[in-house]
């Protein structure tokens, strides 16, 4: 059996491979137990994680707007960014893992299952790219997914309540509109691709409210109060409805979250982006 040190390297070693093909395959052979490593080997970290040198990352406000998806390549430019953001989640869940000492066992467990989940999401993506005749890069994308993890570097409470509860939530209120889009226009295989993503990145949003609500308790604070208060002070998007109301309920969102949510939703600040995780 590997070493604590030689199974925490792994990890690295995954979040810092470059090649998406090898950090595939590199996360697909991660095996637990990885619990409590964070107190045994502390990591070299970086402010980047590995990635390819396409897609090229522009300023959003410098990628094309939204296409028809009855066009082969509007139907590529979705699910190429689409495939752009589970790269990034595959970064952010092994970043999770190698970041955060000393969090329960669990957390870990957690974290490592979102991010093997995340790359079968790729994966599917990827096949999807490679089935309308390109592959993943071949259009220019965005950073902002890694500038909040950035942002959030420091705190565990800051990145479980910023990453997986702002961001990926956000793909449980598009994600449904873009699969009856695909539908639309023919493409019944890309459609059921969406579909079992958006059903585990519930799974993955409730991860996130599990250890948001698992720190407040640990630090004596009240959640929702401490949600409201990180978001506005780490997210500089606004945010944006219609909410998927009973998928964010499932994944443990509050109702005076979601209260609070669709109230900033109704009334969004002008000059400032529409962001989030899923979106076209």
């Amino acid at each position: 059996m590997q070493s604590d040190t030689q199974a925490w390297a792994a990890v690295g070693a995954a979040l810092y491979a470059t090649d998406p093909q090898q950090k595939i395959e590199q996360v697909r052979a991660l095996r637990w137990p990885l619990a409590l490593m964070p107190e045994v080997l502390t990591p070299a970290l970086s402010d980047m994680p590995g990635r390819p040198a396409h897609p090229l990352l522009v300023s959003p406000k410098n990628l094309p707007k939204r296409r028809t998806l009855h066009t082969r390549a509007g139907r590529f430019a979705l699910l190429h960014a689409l495939a752009h953001i589970e790269f990034n989640a595959i970064n952010l869940a092994l970043d999770a893992l190698y970041r955060f000492p000393g969090l329960p066992e669990d957390f870990y467990r957690d974290w490592l299952r979102v991010a093997q989940e995340e790359t079968e999401h790729f994966v599917l993506l990827r096949q999807q790219l490679r089935r309308l005749g390109g592959d993943y890069g071949d259009l220019p994308a965005h950073d902002g997914l890694w500038e909040m993890a950035l942002d959030t570097a420091a705190d565990p409470l800051a990145r479980m309540a910023l990453v997986p509860r702002v961001l990926e939530a956000r793909g449980l209120d598009v994600t449904p509109a873009m699969r009856e889009r695909l539908l639309a226009a023919g493409d019944a295989e890309a459609a059921a691709v969406l579909e079992r993503i958006e059903c585990d990145e519930r799974g993955h949003v409730a991860v996130g409210t599990r250890w948001f609500r698992f720190l407040c308790a640990q630090r004596g604070l009240e959640p929702d109060r401490t949600f409201t208060t990180l978001l506005q002070r780490h997210y500089r998007g606004r945010i944006q409805g219609p909410l998927a109301l009973p998928a964010r309920r499932a994944a443990g969102f509050s109702e005076p979250e979601l209260d609070w949510l669709q109230d900033r939703a109704a009334r969004p600040t002008a000059g400032q982006p529409a962001a989030g995780v899923h979106h076209d």
